[in-house]
């Protein structure tokens, strides 16, 4: 599976976020469900064919952990940041998005809504 780099051009991060790139329909259904934990400095892409606040929609059903959770539109900017807890029904961006990045929570402080991002091949 493809890895890919997030790198936030608009502030300082301890790193960039290495990341699966989930662009199949059953990788983003499957996303991090029955995952237990995520390393430091790991997270998942969830990528769609469109901008869209329903399409970039994400469940934490089975979900055993809480997740910083980063909405970034195909212009490669932050439109949406927010904690989704373990085990809540759903989270939607406020405003439509391409890609969804999910990762540690202790990254939340690392994005801001108006963030450039970068997405680097590794």
């Amino acid at each position: 599976m493809r890895q890919i780099l997030i790198r936030n051009l608009s502030r300082s991060q301890s790193r960039p976020v290495k990341t699966l790139y989930c662009v199949s329909f059953f990788c983003r259904l499957r996303g991090l469900t029955f995952r237990r934990s995520l390393a430091e400095g790991e997270g998942l892409l969830l990528v769609q064919g469109r901008d869209s606040r329903l399409d970039a929609s994400i469940h934490m059903l089975f979900v055993w952990m809480d997740l910083a959770v980063v909405w970034i539109n195909s212009a490669g900017e932050v439109v949406d940041v927010r904690l989704a807890r373990r085990w809540h029904l759903a989270y939607a961006p406020q405003r439509p998005a391409r890609y969804v990045l999910e990762t540690l929570p202790t990254r939340l402080d690392e994005f801001r809504v108006g963030d450039r991002i970068q997405f680097e091949d590794i």
